[in-house]
This record gives C-alpha cells, structure tokens and sequence, in this order.
C-alpha cells in the first residue's frame, strides 16, 4: 500500500448503534465469531471496507487469512490506540456524540488490531482529556469498559489496558479552577524530551516570546521553551509502543483551525502546561493572543494576569470572588465564544509549532526520551471518526455534523491533508498542514500534495486530490476566528 493513499467512505445513513460492547452485525470469515451481534451496527462493517478499499492485504479479501493491518501490526507488539477523548460533554450543552470518538469506531479498529496481533501482544487505549474532563464518565459514554471486557474474553492472551494519561485533574466551578486533584497518570510514567533546534519553536527564540500554556501559571511554560529549550513532558507508553494508532474526530479548531491527527497529539501528554498555546498580545506587540491590540486587549490582561497568579496561590477568598465577577469580565471584555482571545484566530503562530513538535515527538522519539537519528519512524495508522463531526467552534463548542464518513490512511499529514479538502478548507492557508510538509530531519511525511491519492465510494473524490474541486467539497463552518482565512476557494 503506497503510505500516500487515504481511503474516504461515505454513506449519509450511518448512525453510531446505541449498545456497547458494539458487536459486528455479522460475522466475517477472518475475524472470531463474536459472542453477540447487533444488527443496528453498520459502523463495524464500514471500517471493514476502508480497510478493503484502501488495498490492505488485498489477496486475501474474504478469506480466514485476510489480515488487513498485519503489514503495520505484528505478533508480540504493543499497540496504543488514541481516540479523541478531549471531553465528557459539549461545552454549551449536554451531547457528545460530536465531541470524541465513538466506541463503535474504536470497538472495529480494535478487532483487526488484534487479529493482527495473532493472540499475541498488548493494546492500550488511552488519551489525556482535558483537566476539568470526567474521566469516569468519558469511559461510560464511550463503552470502553464493555469493550475491553469483550475483548479480553475473545482474546484472553493479549493483554488490555485503558490509560487516563493525566497526571492532574482540575476541578471547575463558574470556569474557575478551584482545585487540583493529583491523579496517577500514566503507569509507566513520563519522559522529557527536548526538540532544542529542531523545535518548530527554535526560529522564534531570538524575539523571546512570553508563552502561555494550558493553565494560569505561565511562568512554567515559559521554563521549558527559551534560549534553546523545548521541553515537553510525554507520556512513555505512547512512546513505548511499537505502533500507534490514531481514531481522532473530524472537527474545526479555534486555535489551529482544524483538529484531526496532527492537532490531537496533545493527547500523548503527561504536563500540558508544558504546551505553548499562544504569545501574550497581538502582532503588533509580537504576540497572537489577540488580533489586534487595542486599550481594551491591555487593560483585559492587566487585570487577569494578576488574576491568574492569585489563583495559583490558592486564596480561597479570591477564588470565591472570581467565581462571582467572571461572568461580568465577560460581559465588559466579551464572551469566548463570540471574541477572539486566547489565541482563537488564524494569526495563531504557536500551536501548529506545538502540534508538529509532539508529532516529530511519537514518530521519532525513543522511551528514554531521545530521539532516532536513523531515519525511522514508529509504525502508524489512522482512522478518522466523522460519522457526526463538528464544525463552528470546535473543539468543544462547535455544532454537530452528521455526516457518516469514515477516512483511513498510514500517515497524519497525508490524511490531515485530505481531511481538510474534504471539509472545504486550504491546507496551503492551515499552518498546522502547510508546515508538515515541509523538509526536517525528522520528517513527518515526504513529497508533496500531489503525491496523495484518495480512493472512495463517491466518484467526486475517488481520483487524485489534485484533481478536487472546491465545490466538490463539503464546506464546513470555520471556527469565527478562521473564517475568511482558511476557505479552500479556486
């Protein structure tokens, strides 16, 4: 299989099936015979066909030795499946569904992952939600407990494991953090690894940017990324296993513009405040975390700056107050889903630098924290959730899309790429795909667009992407801050 073609299938009748641990409909010769079957489940099937359409182990289709991921998996392996886990809930209101992967995707990826695996081996799940997530409640919503329990009764050699890769969790009251749970994160720990010149970040260091992270104290972030440093803290079992694959959304993001593969490797993390998320001020004072600077912008981070270093220090009295007086900052400075801040623009020029870090990261990174110089990369699949989607203002806060596709391919760029024409939008104008194919010494794909080649069920995009057309596309809805940026237009 040439690691260049992306497989796109499209059926609009597609609905996620209701009951975990969500068995096939039917049986297939290559696959056990289940213990159940759900009739409701088209979704097992589906992912059984981008499998097939995208030419893996094609002598063997429809035969008991048809192993379609045993070119990337093999016996013996470790292999770490990371959906998109970002959140229990839409931010705004209480669905899901658009918001992280479904266990009916993960249960199917997870059956040929094992049939690869012969018997033999070890699968993780796992992701690092945002702080404030629930995680037990992610578990129920997804059914990974049900699945895990299914899988290890059809595959009683091969060892299961569902990792909350978080080493903290926030708790949040008014959009207040009020307190900070320590939790155990990964079990086989973290590893720091510094990219130094290699970091995507490393042109930026003469202009000494103050970033800011994930949480209130910057000071932190802005350790592990100066003079040379990029830091970050991973999670080891990520990169600890011989293969990873990765079942993202398909969503717009309000800070890099979308969020498929790339984007979603925030998730291998142990400390995400060691994450940059964007420079304090607007470009006019060198930063991207406002469009443009005004009294207003100034006068907001004088005011929460200070704010925020209170918090850290953990005075009750003022976290009860800024409980009390966040909504009125809102309503003076205005609402985070109707005003760009916080990096929530196309001016962002920080986290594509993160995201291409974390990527070069996974694919290149050795356990102990240093990187490959021998040019090879960890074995890597991808299969894209947008059977609902989500487009607006994602991540969380975005709307939700039916639109039963399944995209399947060997490499994130390659199938980031598509995703993007697919969605309607530019990877030329997308940082975050732009700056992934350019050359590296530790390169994230090689070639160039032209180089890709989409097959699928629907004529319009079963030829070369250099063959697509804007109105072949299904024109989602950028996040506010990206709109007129990024549309893909002739």
């Amino acid at each position: 299989m040439s690691p260049y073609r992306v497989s796109i299938l499209h059926d609009p009748a597609l609905t996620y099936p209701g009951n975990a641990p969500y068995h096939a409909a039917q049986s297939h010769p290559e696959l056990p015979q289940p213990g159940g079957r759900d009739p409701a489940n088209r979704i097992h099937d589906a992912v059984r066909e981008s499998f097939r359409m995208l030419g893996l182990d094609a002598g063997r289709f429809g035969t008991p030795d048809w192993n379609p991921l045993g070119g990337i998996v093999r016996p013996g392996d470790t292999v770490f499946l990371k959906p998109n886990m970002i959140a229990h809930r839409h931010r705004l209101r209480d669905e899901w569904d658009s918001v992280i992967t479904h266990g009916s995707v993960i249960r199917a990826v997870a059956d040929y992952v094992c049939r690869a695996l012969e018997g033999d081996g070890r699968v993780w799940i796992g992701d690092a939600p945002q702080s404030d997530s629930n995680w037990d409640l992610l578990i129920e919503r997804m059914g990974l407990g049900e699945i895990g329990r299914d899988l290890r009764a059809r595959w009683p050699n091969i060892d299961f494991e569902l990792l909350d890769l978080r080493d903290e969790h926030h708790v949040e009251k008014d959009g207040i953090y009020v307190e900070t749970v320590k939790l155990p994160g990964d079990p086989r720990g973290g590893v720091t690894v510094d990219l130094g010149k290699d970091s995507a970040f490393a042109p930026l260091d003469a202009q000494r940017p103050r970033y800011y992270g994930a949480y209130y104290d910057w000071a932190e972030t802005n350790r592990h990324h100066r003079e040379g440093r990029h830091e970050y803290r991973v999670s080891r079992s990520p990169l600890e296993a011989d293969v990873f694959i990765s079942i993202p959304k398909l969503k717009t993001h309000k800070k890099c513009g979308l969020t498929v593969n790339l984007k979603a490797l925030v998730g291998i993390n142990a400390n995400k405040n060691w994450l940059p998320h964007y420079v304090f001020g607007a470009p006019a004072e060198g930063g991207d975390q406002f469009a443009t600077a005004s009294l207003k912008t100034r006068l907001e981070n004088a005011i929460v700056r200070p704010a925020k270093q209170m918090l850290i220090r953990g005075v009750p009295a003022f976290k009860d107050f800024a409980r009390r007086t966040k909504r009125i900052g809102y309503e003076f400075f205005g609402d985070t889903e109707q005003v760009v801040r916080s990096g929530n623009w196309h001016g962002n020029d920080t986290v594509w630098r993160m995201s291409l870090d974390l990527n070069r990261i996974l694919l290149y990174g050795t356990p102990e924290g240093a990187l490959r110089e021998n040019g090879s990369a960890k074995r890597y699949f991808s299969v894209v959730d947008g059977i609902v989607a989500m487009e607006g203002n994602g991540p969380v806060a975005g709307d939700r899309r039916p639109l039963g596709i399944l995209i399947a391919g060997a490499n994130p760029v390659a199938v980031d790429t598509v995703a993007a024409r697919l969605m309607g939008l530019d990877p030329d104008r997308l940082p975050i795909v732009r700056h992934a194919w350019l050359p590296h010494r530790q390169p994230l794909i090689e070639g160039a667009e032209r180089d890709l080649e989409p097959v699928s069920n629907e004529a319009r995009w079963n030829r070369p992407l250099a063959e697509w057309r804007p109105e072949e596309s299904l024109r989602f809805r950028p996040h506010f801050g990206w709109t007129g940026a990024i549309e893909w237009r002739e």
